[in-house]
């Protein structure tokens, strides 16, 4: 346990010096391409956070060609920064390229930082359809119950008078009036025939 803590104790010292060393790098070469104050400080911040966003992408699995495209813009600034206060750069004679690049480095690392962040696995999912829900077979239709016809309100003073109708009917031919006869002599639609019929 102790060794694994010592192993761990000894990378995170090594992250944290490099992570250091990187910072100042960058922050040189930010003031001496005439990046005064605080916005020199700001140039390594967003060199890292754009690695911390491309390093997320890529342990997440998605979109990973998006994510090794900005990791490696990221990492050649941070590397660039590094080499370029080694010797080879004369900070106090920075060339046009280099103040361009400088220059134009916040609105790299904004757009880097906005897909990285607003691109991802549940966006995707939202922009595709849904898969149609399957729809019954005939023979899982014809195994529904069939569902019954709702009761039609039928008024008494219509049921006496179809009784009468009935009865005078029955007293003439000697049998039952029918539904069609029903509806034909009382002038009502069918539904409401049957339901009268039904209470004779």
């Amino acid at each position: 346990m102790r060794a694994h803590l010592a192993r761990v104790d000894a990378v995170l010292v090594q992250a944290l010096i490099a992570a250091a060393l990187s910072f100042a790098h960058l922050h040189d070469v930010a003031s001496a391409a005439g990046q005064a104050g605080w916005k020199a400080w700001a140039y390594p911040v967003s060199v890292d956070l754009l690695l911390v966003a491309a390093w997320r992408r890529l342990r997440s699995g998605d979109a990973k060609a998006s994510g090794w495209c900005w990791f490696m813009i990221a990492l050649a600034a941070s590397l660039g920064a590094n080499v370029a206060t080694a010797g080879l750069l004369n900070l106090h004679q920075v060339p046009a390229w280099l103040r361009i690049l400088v220059a134009g480095w916040p609105a790299v690392a904004f757009l880097g930082g906005t897909l990285l962040a607003h691109t991802t696995h549940e966006t995707a999912e939202e922009t595709t359809p849904a898969a149609p829900e399957p729809t019954a077979t005939a023979p899982e239709l014809e195994q529904q119950p069939a569902v019954a016809p709702r009761a039609v309100p039928v008024p008494a003073a219509l049921v006496a008078h179809a009784r009468k109708v009935a009865d005078e009917h029955h007293a003439r031919t000697g049998s039952a009036i029918d539904t069609s006869t029903l509806r034909a002599r009382l002038g009502i639609p069918a539904p409401l025939a049957e339901a009268i019929a039904a209470q004779l």
